[in-house]
């Protein structure tokens, strides 16, 4: 994994707007009103997407989960074991704002996004779709310059979250099946030359969609146990081929439940992946890089705030993006700092909030503001030389 040594380094989360024709057809694959996506079809967008990246000045890349109906749900067609209709997701600040979930779309406050379950022994059976995914992502590679690339990949945590278990004797076991089956992904990804993103919600957003009555004391037991499962799957892996995304849902909402990060970051950084991506530009989260006033960041680990709100058509000023980056690099130094996004512009295929054009601009602003980052955190260096 490349780090900011001579400058800022921009990034993402991983999810980004699909050409309309594969949108359409991810959605109809989804309702089971189609076939996939055809594979031709797929590798296109990836080469696609990529170039957009690069020219609009992101440096270290990824193929945009093109062929993903999601970046967790994806995984039913991966793994077996999966089927019936599992539980509802619940959102808790629908039911204690009901008038923004009816304003919001989501006028059943009961329950959010209906998804399959376990109902059997989980094993991986996708070897041939990550497979597909490397090869796109790497024959788009050789058409670009860029700084590094990365695939993500579903934690066992955030599967669990969407996928119920209705098979195993209770969530432990369910998670170490999840986490034995999705180690086969993440070797592949490896493997391959390029650097695994796990993604991470389970950790935070899971306090409020999926355990909200348990005790803190409890929950902070559930994420050590998924952090532990976390570092058993990726055991093979070294971790600076590694980073993690760390969100509490990506959506323009209340989120006034949000478990603050001070109450986690120590659980966090023990996770093995040596980059942390997490939301650092929304209003419930901007003011967090005070948690490094008085958490020291571990040797060998590495920063990625989100310097863009991935939930609003606002595009950020160029000078914010700045200000925001040398907040982190000057607590954690320069070299352990790259410019991320909140979260995805995409995570589902029909799910998305912000226009492409918008998406695009936003990404070009983050490389501004890094730009002005770098002129300003390399200045010393710069005049001392």
């Amino acid at each position: 994994m490349k780090r900011s040594t001579d400058r800022i380094l921009t990034t993402h989360t991983g999810s980004l707007p699909r050409p309309p024709a594969l949108q359409e057809a991810l959605a109809r694959f989804d309702r089971g009103d189609g076939d996939a996506p055809d594979p031709g079809s797929v590798a296109d967008a990836v080469k696609g997407v990529v170039r957009l990246q690069a020219d609009n000045g992101v440096s270290v890349v990824n193929d945009g989960e093109m062929g993903k109906v999601s970046y967790s749900t994806y995984v039913v067609g991966r793994l077996s074991g999966f089927g019936g209709t599992g539980r509802a997701l619940a959102l808790g600040d629908a039911r204690d704002f009901p008038g923004w979930a009816q304003m919001a779309g989501f006028d059943d406050t009961s329950g959010l996004l209906a998804l399959p379950a376990c109902v059997d022994d989980v094993r991986y059976v996708g070897e041939a779709a990550v497979q597909a995914d490397i090869d796109n992502l790497k024959a788009a590679l050789g058409e670009v310059d860029v700084a590094d690339a990365f695939l993500s990949s579903a934690s066992p945590g955030v599967i669990s979250a969407f996928l119920a278990n209705q098979h195993y004797p209770d969530h432990e076991a369910y998670l170490r099946a999840l986490g034995e089956a999705m180690k086969t992904e993440y070797d592949a990804i490896h493997a391959a030359g390029l650097v695994l993103q796990i993604d991470c919600p389970d950790l935070a957003m899971g306090r409020h969609i999926q355990f909200s009555d348990a005790s803190f004391e409890e929950w902070r037991r559930t994420i050590e146990l998924h952090v532990d499962v976390l570092n058993d799957a990726t055991r093979d892996i070294p971790p600076q081929d590694m980073r993690m995304h760390l969100c509490w849902g990506n959506y323009e909402g209340p989120h006034h439940l949000d478990v603050p990060m001070a109450d986690i970051i120590e659980i966090v950084l023990r996770a093995r992946p040596a980059a942390i991506s997490f939301e650092a530009a929304n209003p419930r989260h901007e003011h967090e890089y005070h948690v490094f006033e008085d958490v020291k960041l571990p040797d060998g680990k590495v920063l990625l705030p989100g310097v863009l709100d991935s939930t609003t058509n606002y595009i950020e000023h160029p000078p914010l993006v700045a200000e925001r980056i040398t907040r982190y690099a000057r607590l954690v130094g320069r070299e352990n700092v790259i410019a991320s996004t909140d979260c995805g512009f995409a995570t589902g295929a029909a799910i998305v909030p912000i226009h492409p054009d918008v998406t695009w601009a936003k990404f070009r602003a983050m490389a501004e503001g890094a730009e002005l980052a770098t002129r300003e955190l390399w200045a010393g260096s710069a005049a001392a030389a």
